[in-house]
């Protein structure tokens, strides 16, 4: 593992990781444009879930390049990478059971959702959280789920729309999770190393 977190600090491997991301996060909101232009004003920043996990990521990879930090901005990432990446792989793979297959793009997003979550996991023990880093990015993530499920700005994607409450709850539930997660992770592993 310390050879995967050595190779992961090298400048060009950061590059290239914040290339693939970044290019990941404007096809992140190129995807969502059907759905930007059906909701109204202000709605439209908290519409594209994923692509603004991966852009947190990206300013991250940017830090990381310069051999900065920024708490926040590592918080809202690793709480946001998870619970986007976890969530549209069990959407994925519940339009898989519904529907008995996928389309490519559908796979496509499959992989690279759950490639969002090991970077959290990965990129980890780099970070320097603090508890009010993470108590704002906690927020971020409940507060989506508002947005989602009672302003209607949840990603509109096959079938979906039917099962909206039993995804809220879903959702829930896994933003919590990943918030416990996010706080062993980032604190409590931090403290115990030093």
């Amino acid at each position: 593992m310390n050879l995967i977190y050595s190779m992961l600090r090298l400048k060009p491997n950061l590059i290239i990781l914040f290339v693939i991301n970044l290019l990941g996060t404007i096809y992140g909101y190129y995807w969502y444009r059907f759905q930007l232009e059906n909701t109204p004003g202000w709605l439209k920043v908290v519409v594209p879930d994923s692509p603004t996990a991966s852009m947190f990521f990206c300013i991250v990879l940017i830090f990381l390049i310069v051999k900065k930090h920024n708490g926040l901005i590592e918080a809202l990432a690793y709480v946001s990478l998870m619970k986007y990446g976890i969530w549209a792989v069990i959407m994925n793979g519940m339009v898989l059971y519904l529907n008995s297959g996928l389309d490519k793009t559908a796979y496509l997003l499959i992989f690279s959702h759950g490639a969002m979550a090991i970077q959290a996991a990965l990129f980890a023990p780099f970070f320097k959280v603090k508890k009010w880093h993470l108590g704002v990015a906690s927020i971020w993530v409940l507060q989506d789920l508002i947005f989602d499920y009672v302003f209607g700005t949840m990603p509109e994607y096959y079938m979906l729309s039917d099962y909206k409450i039993w995804i809220a709850l879903l959702t829930f539930w896994l933003t919590i999770f990943v918030i416990l997660i996010a706080y062993y992770q980032l604190i409590v592993k931090k403290r115990a190393r030093h």
